[in-house]
């Protein structure tokens, strides 16, 4: 029974496909805690963080697999990095943060995703030192982040993927209450036949996971996994009374579902006071000099994890003067 915090890998056999379950308690609400997100801000965070530890666990990464969302709207900015284990066994790592005004989100009646704007879904995949690292981008469209994903995939990667995710605040008995999360991440595997579609079904001309499936010759099984998909609870999805493993069973018995070690995963930051100042290092002068505080202190913060850092600007090869 795969406990709260972990990712399950998962390959449905009779249709060829593969999939991820993840719930996240702990690791969430530490990540939604301590920036202490007004509830829009906070449900996009969920949103984006569950998709980001699906996506990040489902490739060969060697180093980090991150999500950024830029907007117009109230929220401007949700940032995401998942890092691969450093070794076997170990728990991956997740973070998050956001930008946004909080006066024009307290006064907004826009849904969450609507609170976004106009603006790019960009996906970055880095290998690490030495490698060059990979983007791809898609338009915000389709209502959620999940929708904007599965966009990602379908233009990007032409594999047909489909996104069931939810967050809410759960509260136990004398409890306090705090983020909980969980997903389930669908992909059909590649194969050749089908047909091409005379025009992408999707938002601004793009391709949709439906094109995509229809291009291979298993469209049944892409249809018929996805109204299994739809038959999902939301109770049953993020848990805890049914487990991950049941859960597969209840949905795909028919499709023969395996499992295989499920990835521990907890919140990480990988800042530092050497990484701060190599950051540092790269401002000018004048820079650093409104950085600087009038006791010639120089400051800095972690968006993601909150940590605060003071230096001398001499370290740096500057001045203390203002």
């Amino acid at each position: 029974m795969t406990p709260d915090d972990a990712i399950l890998p998962f390959r449905l056999d009779v249709p060829n496909m593969r999939g991820r379950i993840v719930r996240l308690d702990g690791s969430l609400a530490t990540i939604l805690r301590q920036h202490r997100y007004p509830t829009p801000v906070a449900a996009l965070v969920a949103e984006a963080v569950i998709l980001t530890a699906l996506i990040g666990q489902a490739m060969e990464l060697r180093w980090r697999f991150s999500l950024q969302v830029r907007g117009e709207g109230p929220v401007r900015l949700i940032a995401t990095d998942y890092f691969a284990p450093e070794k076997p066994g170990m728990p991956a790592r997740i973070r998050a943060y956001a930008g946004f005004d909080r006066g024009d989100v307290a006064s907004s009646r826009l849904s969450p995703f609507e609170m976004l704007g106009q603006g790019a879904f960009a996906v970055t995949i880095d290998q690490g030192p030495g490698m060059r690292p990979y983007q791809g981008i898609t338009p915000l469209a389709g209502g959620s982040l999940a929708a904007c994903a599965e966009t990602y995939f379908a233009q990007s990667e032409q594999i047909a993927t489909r996104f069931a995710v939810i967050s809410a605040e759960a509260q136990a008995p004398g409890g306090e209450p705090h983020w909980r999360g969980a997903g389930l991440m669908i992909q059909q595997m590649p194969d050749e036949g089908g047909h091409a579609p005379d025009a992408p079904s999707g938002g601004d001309n793009l391709m949709s996971a439906d094109d995509v499936a229809a291009m291979g010759s298993r469209e049944e099984d892409w249809n018929r996994v996805n109204l299994l998909i739809g038959t999902l609870d939301a109770h049953e999805l993020i848990g805890p009374h049914v487990s991950p493993e049941a859960l597969l069973v209840r949905l795909f018995h028919e499709e023969t579902p395996r499992v295989f070690g499920a990835q521990p995963v907890e919140f990480g930051c990988t800042c530092s006071a050497e990484r701060v100042e190599a950051a540092m290092a790269q401002y000018s002068a004048k820079d650093i000099a409104q950085m600087t505080t009038e006791e010639g202190i120089l400051t800095a913060d972690c968006q993601f994890c909150g940590a605060h850092y003071e230096f001398d600007p001499a370290t740096l090869g500057f001045e203390a003067t203002r």
